[in-house]
């Protein structure tokens, strides 16, 4: 068959392993929004596509493919604009992160070894006490749309200061605390909730909200939950409930990955 004379060069070894990274990207940021199912029905349907149009080379079934390819592409862009977004998104943290002329603290971009212990200590007694809290510790990006919203403080990293903001009935214990460069920098901050439906019918907004951005950003969200008193981390697109002892070392791992990145 004429279709299977081809030559297979270096070339195609590169354009092979570029289509499947872009793919597997695509089907990372759709798995975070609950979408990967769309993923797998759209790729299903480009497979039948090159099928019909280039390897048995129906014209009139290909013709009519691509008709819905054409239609269809500019339907996927308004679809998941979100998702287009936050992909590229990505791939500027990315390069920002790589600026040489950025600041670094000497344990990290983001939260030092004694701050994670403050935040740790803080969020073990909110536990305790049953105390709601949302917790933000960016990573390469710098939320500064997410800051923008919330009350500006700049202020040290205290586990005393971040009880205080999330005791119950004070004016900014609603919303999300961000920490970045070893500051708290804004409380009250609003965070875009997660339209995830694969997310257990327990959780509640807070949880919600710290996967929104978790899907978003590379950040890392801290959730205490008011009605268990559980600890929960989320981040790249995932949410668990940790220990109090494995939040130290979540943290700390965070930290470390944004100082080599």
């Amino acid at each position: 068959m004429h279709f299977l004379a081809f030559s297979f060069g270096f070339k195609d070894v590169i354009d092979i392993l570029l289509v499947a990274g872009i793919l597997y990207e695509t089907y990372r940021l759709l798995r975070r929004t609950g979408a990967a199912n769309l993923f797998w029905g759209i790729l299903a349907f480009i497979v039948v596509w090159f099928l019909v149009s280039f390897v048995f080379q129906l014209d009139l079934t290909g013709a009519l493919f691509d008709r819905i390819i054409s239609v269809g592409a500019i339907a996927l862009i308004v679809i998941f604009q979100e998702e287009i977004r936050m992909f590229f998104y990505r791939i500027g943290s990315r390069f920002s992160s790589w600026n040489i002329f950025r600041p670094r603290t000497p344990e990290g971009e983001g939260v030092s070894r004694q701050q994670i212990l403050e935040i740790t200590q803080a969020c073990r007694h909110m536990a305790s006490t049953k105390t709601g809290a949302l917790i933000v510790l960016a990573g390469a990006g710098s939320l500064k749309e997410i800051v923008d919203t919330g009350e500006r403080l700049d202020a040290q990293v205290s586990a005393r200061l971040i009880e205080n903001i999330f005791f119950k009935n004070t004016p900014l214990h609603d919303g999300a605390l961000v920490i970045r460069d070893e500051k708290m920098l804004a409380a009250a901050c609003i965070l875009p909730v997660s339209k995830n439906l694969d997310i257990p019918q327990y959780y509640g907004l807070r949880h919600r909200a710290a996967l929104g951005l978790a899907e978003k950003s590379d950040a890392t969200c801290i959730v205490v939950s008011e009605e268990t008193g559980h600890i929960s981390v989320a981040k790249e697109g995932q949410i668990r409930e940790v220990s109090e002892d494995e939040l130290f070392l979540v943290l700390h791992s965070s930290a470390t990955a944004v100082t080599r990145s």
